[in-house]
């Protein structure tokens, strides 16, 4: 089985919709994972190419993460219940930007473990290859699959094994020597749609050109980044002395002066190993 793993970026939509109209390989489906707090755009998008896959008998599965209301909103039930005495987490966590400050004042924060896109990415579509498969549960998988993902030579850092045994993840563009610039003007020859990044409303990873973007363009996505982004600090945060912000500066998000053009070394999609989001 050869399963097409869909972000909806720029990346695995041109992979997709390559493989649909037979310029590479076709592949057996695609599967889409959605955290939940993913941005208008990204669904509209993600519509139209289900759509398309209808119209070619392709199909694209959407997963969640079992029991998930959207990420953010699991983030902050999480919390909740920890502050009642519950489990200290049960979800996968993003990686905020913690501030402590020690006796001398000084910032002696970091970043939190991400975890977010293994428990929300990964396993969910994992989990429904194995169900693809045939297999249920814990059942042993005795059968084996490919798991086509979008990364470009440009993004060869991000390349790493699936972490089970009976699935191996493959990386055509790497094939192709295909980088994102080509893979965009593809799509501006064979899609007539716009192609954002992809990924959650509220990542941490986000450039300030992405969140000047979003306050400028999708008020209503802002102000549910700005709303959770307070909500974090309002009780004590699960295993964290300091402070979690959703921006490296640790100030709060509508607060932050994104004015300027560098990202003064903001992390970026290029930081996210997995290389499950932003493709």
């Amino acid at each position: 089985m050869k399963v097409i793993s869909l972000g909806a970026g720029v990346q695995s939509t041109a992979l997709l919709l390559m493989s649909i109209r037979g310029e590479i390989e076709r592949a057996d489906c695609a599967i889409f994972a959605d955290t939940g707090w993913e941005p208008e755009s990204v669904y509209a998008h993600l519509n139209r190419l289900m759509a398309y896959g209808r119209e070619n008998n392709f199909t694209i599965h959407v997963v969640k993460r079992r029991d998930s209301h959207g990420i953010d909103r699991d983030v902050l039930h999480n919390i909740e219940q920890y502050q009642q005495g519950g489990e200290k987490w049960r979800t996968g966590q993003p990686p905020f930007y913690v501030k402590n400050l020690d006796g001398d004042g000084t910032d002696d924060g970091g970043t939190l473990w991400r975890q977010c896109t293994k428990k929300y990415k990964i396993e969910p579509i994992q989990s429904k290859i194995r169900e693809l498969l045939g297999y249920k549960g814990h059942q042993r998988v005795k059968k084996n699959a490919e798991q086509w993902m979008g990364i470009t030579v440009d993004e060869m850092q991000r390349m790493k094994g699936s972490g089970v045994k009976w699935l191996e993840n493959k990386y055509p563009f790497i094939d192709l020597r295909m980088d994102r610039n080509n893979c965009q003007k593809w799509l501006d020859r064979n899609w007539p749609h716009p192609v954002a990044k992809s990924a959650c409303i509220g990542c941490p990873y986000h450039s300030n050109a992405m969140w000047r973007d979003m306050k400028a363009n999708q008020p209503a996505e802002w102000n549910s980044a700005v709303v959770f982004d307070q909500k974090l600090r309002k009780k004590p945060y699960p295993g964290v002395t300091g402070s979690p912000f959703l921006h490296r500066s640790c100030k709060p998000l509508d607060e932050v002066d994104l004015t300027t053009a560098e990202d003064h070394g903001q992390m970026s999609f290029l930081d996210e190993c997995e290389g499950m989001c932003g493709v």
